[in-house]
C-alpha cells in the first residue's frame, strides 16, 4: 500500500483509508458487530492505516467498534474523529464548536475510541456561532496536552481554512470532492497548496 503524508505535516497515512460511517450509520442498517470489526481488521491486512469516523456516526457507536476493532493494532493506524454537532438524545441538534464542549467530545472520543490520542480531529462542520479562532485555539489546547495530534476541517470555506490556519496548523480538509462535485478546484485546492 502507498503511503503519503498529509500536508506539511509528519502524519502518515495509507493512499486509501477506510471510511466506517456506512459501518453504524447512514447507509441503512449498522453491520453486524463481528461483520464490522473482520472488515476493519482485513482492511488493516491489506495495508490500510487511515480510519476515519465521528461522534455523530450512530451517534456514537462507529467511534466504539472503531476502538474495539483496533485495540490489538493501534500503534499501527491513524484514526480520525469529529466533532462540532449537539445531540437531543440520539438526534442531532445543531451544531456546538464551543471550545469547552470541543475538549468534552475529545474526552468522551478518547473513551469510546479507547485510545490515549486521536490522532486527527475534524471540525465536522463549521459552527457560525463559534469564531473559528476560538475552535483552532481549544484543539491547539488538546494537541499541548497530548490528546490529538492533528487538526482538521471538513467543509470549510478558504476564508475559515485560512482563519483557523493562523491559529493551529490545519493538517487536513475533509470536503466533497468527485466527478460530479468540482467546485473545490476553483478556490480551496489552490488555497490549501
Amino acid at each position: 500500500m502507498q503511503k503519503r503524508k498529509l500536508g506539511n505535516s509528519n502524519l502518515e497515512v495509507s493512499a486509501l483509508g477506510l471510511g466506517c460511517m456506512g459501518l453504524s450509520y447512514g447507509y441503512g442498517p449498522a453491520t453486524d458487530k463481528q461483520q464490522a470489526i473482520s472488515l476493519i481488521r482485513a482492511g488493516v491486512e491489506r495495508g490500510i492505516t487511515f480510519f476515519d469516523s465521528a461522534e455523530a456516526y450512530g451517534p456514537y457507536k462507529n467511534e466504539e467498534l472503531l476502538g474495539e476493532a483496533l485495540a490489538p493494532v493501534r500503534d499501527q493506524v491513524v484514526i480520525a474523529t469529529k466533532f462540532g454537532f449537539k445531540f437531543d438524545g440520539d438526534k442531532q441538534s445543531g451544531t456546538d464548536s464551543r471550545p469547552a464542549h470541543i475538549k468534552d467530545v475529545a474526552e468522551a472520543s478518547l473513551k469510546r475510541l479507547n485510545t490515549d490520542r486521536i490522532d486527527l480531529f475534524y471540525q465536522h462542520r463549521v459552527d457560525p456561532e463559534v469564531p473559528i479562532e476560538d475552535v483552532a485555539g481549544a484543539v491547539k489546547d488538546l494537541i499541548e496536552e497530548g490528546k490529538v495530534k492533528h487538526f482538521g476541517l471538513s467543509e470549510a470555506g478558504v476564508k475559515t481554512i485560512r482563519r483557523a490556519h493562523a491559529v493551529q496548523p490545519v493538517t487536513a480538509l475533509q470536503s466533497e470532492y468527485s466527478l460530479w462535485w468540482r467546485k473545490p478546484e476553483e478556490e480551496v485546492l489552490p488555497a490549501l497548496e
